[in-house]
């Protein structure tokens, strides 16, 4: 069964920092690529960050400079820190996991998400 679990969003102040972090089990994570997507009100689902299985980050614009994702193996966990947040960045943020490119399985998971608010 696989399961990605995200956990630390709340409602901060605008310029106020949280770090979310995704906890996976059932995949392979190690071989696993991670990423941070988050959907606002209204809006389409939006990739925020992503990390390969080999370490390689790729933002997104709107939060490059901002936002740093990490992973560690020994924990299966992907996190997600941001700082300067803007009410902009209010957002419901997913976890989401597939395969590196030299796997021989396919999938692609995500979380249930963890509610971000910036609001003054």
């Amino acid at each position: 069964q696989v399961q990605l679990g995200e956990s630390g969003g709340g409602l901060v102040q605008p310029g106020g920092s949280l770090r979310l972090s995704c906890a996976a089990s059932g995949i392979i994570f190690s071989i696993s690529d991670m990423g941070w997507y988050r959907q606002a009100p209204g809006k389409e689902r939006e990739l925020v960050a992503v990390i390969t299985s080999g370490g390689s980050t790729t933002y997104a614009d709107s939060v490059k400079g901002r936002c740093t994702i990490s992973r560690d193996n020994a924990k299966n966990t992907v996190y997600l820190q941001m700082n300067s947040l803007k009410p902009e960045d209010t957002a419901v943020y997913y976890c989401n996991s597939r395969p590196a490119w030299n796997s021989p399985l396919r999938y692609d998971y995500w979380g249930q998400g963890t509610q971000v608010t910036v609001s003054s």
